[in-house]
């Protein structure tokens, strides 16, 4: 039996990095043959991609897990390793992707629409790469990352332009069938509709989609009966119909009532997409007029209802009276709709560059870790460090102190044997270059063996010039070494 499901948790996980390659080149005849290690492949995302195809959330409903492959390691010979595929997974559309507290990701709509769910670890660098003026055959690589793993929470929103919402057994199925070519089940007891249909009318030179509501009862917004799962799927609806039963058997109920009870549950209801359902066109349907004492109700209650300020149009699916006029009032609202949304334009690259005075890592103190290290560099470096190996260890150390973590850490009031954590790795830290330890001791710019000399007040260099001219104007030009200005100079003019 077929299902249609509109709700489902997704587990998904992307693929790791694979492991950048420690190698060096031994040959015959080929002395000094270096480092030829290669990087690790990508790991595969997990991609979310609009498939006009497909129409339920079903496949998801039996397979709830997905995960990319894992990109492969690097080899010797200057070999990396290949990336891994990406896996893209079909969806409606009209799929809307959420996290686990309910914050919308991702409004997936047109096909071919993509979301990248997750993202793939990055593979790690080989000992190739590694090498430089100051390392020039690195004994050690870098690790791949792991990928991405959250769940997300998808649910389908149906792309329809008219909503119909009624009580139970109003007659909205049955409108869809009259309207239309679809084929929904049609019953005489409650709840017959447990998935929303839709249908494809036509009616003058426009052409909509319909879609009917599963029976809304007093309470829906806040999960009684059906209406919670089923009302976010008129989120998307440009015009909103009430199907009013006018040949109900319940005495309490009527359908100036019927509408007053279903406009407070929609107000009540919160959309998820941020719409405003209350600024939707509505249309009023009074059903079931091929009864004498429905359509006798229909036209007592007729001017209530026209006092909400809606169109008023007495059908009857049965009969097929007043389809060609609701189809036509509906085509209009529809038209009057798309006339005033705001056209879509092609999304625009937004470039973010880094601000100036940004380090890229915080240094926050903590009252049981002693100082924690957060970043995207930090925290990734780390994680691709392998700490089984000394000089990865010492290279890491490289990288923080060029980037100004262990300055940071000084600065912040950290103290050799403090404990510091970045990511999920925590260390003593013992400051291992010279600007880390000036930065320790807090007065950069001294030499601590002139501690407590006393101080020589220099003369200033003017003073010094000042001197040196007085000195020079109360000597002769032989004593100073000028030489003669004429020939007969005698040596000792004295």
């Amino acid at each position: 039996m077929a299902r249609f499901v509109d709700h489902v948790t997704l587990h998904v996980t992307a693929g790791s990095g694979g492991h950048g390659c420690a190698s060096i080149r031994r040959e015959k005849f080929v002395p000094l043959g270096g480092p030829d290690g290669g990087n690790g492949g990508r790991g595969g995302d997990v991609v979310l991609v609009v498939d006009p195809g497909v129409h339920t959330l079903l496949d998801f409903h039996h397979r709830p897990h997905a995960t990319a492959g894992n990109g492969r390691p690097g080899m010797g010979s200057f070999r990396n390793g290949a990336n891994a595929e990406d896996i893209e997974l079909a969806v409606p559309e009209g799929t809307v992707v959420l996290d686990t507290d309910g914050e919308v990701l991702g409004d997936l709509t047109g096909p071919g629409t993509r979301f990248v769910a997750v993202r793939g670890g990055r593979g790690g660098l080989g000992n190739a790469a590694l090498a430089g003026p100051s390392r020039k055959a690195p004994g050690f690589a870098l690790l791949g990352e792991e990928g991405e793993s959250r769940d997300l929470v998808l649910e389908l929103r149906s792309m329809a332009d008219v909503g119909l919402v009624g009580y139970p057994s109003a007659g909205k199925s049955s409108l869809v069938s009259a309207l239309s070519a679809a084929k929904p089940k049609i019953a005489d007891y409650p709840f017959t509709t447990l998935a929303p249909n839709l249908g494809v009318v036509s009616a003058g030179g426009s052409t909509f989609t319909v879609a009917d509501v599963p029976g809304l009862i007093p309470g829906a917004s806040s999960g009684k009966g059906l209406g919670l799962d089923f009302l976010r799927h008129i989120e998307r609806c440009s015009v909103l119909v009430h199907v009013v039963d006018c040949a109900t058997f319940e005495a309490d109920r009527d359908p100036v009532s019927d509408i007053r009870a279903l406009e407070h549950e929609l107000a009540a209801y919160t959309p998820a997409l941020g719409t405003d359902l209350a600024a939707r066109p509505r249309i009023v349907a009074l059903n079931k007029i091929d009864v004498p004492d429905a359509a006798d109700l229909a036209e007592m209650v007729r001017e209530d209802v026209a006092a909400f300020g809606w169109p008023v149009v007495e059908i009857s699916t049965a009969s097929h009276a007043g389809l060609d006029k609701l189809a036509y009032t509906m085509a209009a609202a529809v038209d009057d709709a798309r006339a005033a949304a705001v056209p879509s334009t092609a999304p625009r690259v937004v470039l973010r560059p880094t601000a100036v005075d940004d380090t890229g890592f915080t240094v926050e103190p903590d009252p049981e870790e002693g100082f924690v290290v957060t970043g995207e560099k930090p925290e990734r470096w780390v994680r691709q460090t392998d700490f089984a190996n000394d000089e990865a260890v010492g290279y890491l150390a490289d990288r923080l102190a060029r980037l100004g973590v262990e300055e940071a850490l000084a600065e912040a009031g950290a103290r050799p044997g403090d404990r510091v954590t970045i990511g999920i790795h925590t260390f003593d830290w013992e400051p291992s270059t010279p600007a880390g330890v000036a930065a320790m001791r807090g007065n950069r710019g001294t030499d601590p063996r002139l501690e407590g000399a006393e101080r020589v007040d220099r003369p200033s260099a003017t003073d010094r010039r000042a001197a040196r001219d007085e000195r020079r104007r109360h000597q002769s030009d032989f004593e100073l070494g000028i030489a003669p200005w004429h020939e007969d100079y005698e040596d000792d003019p004295r």
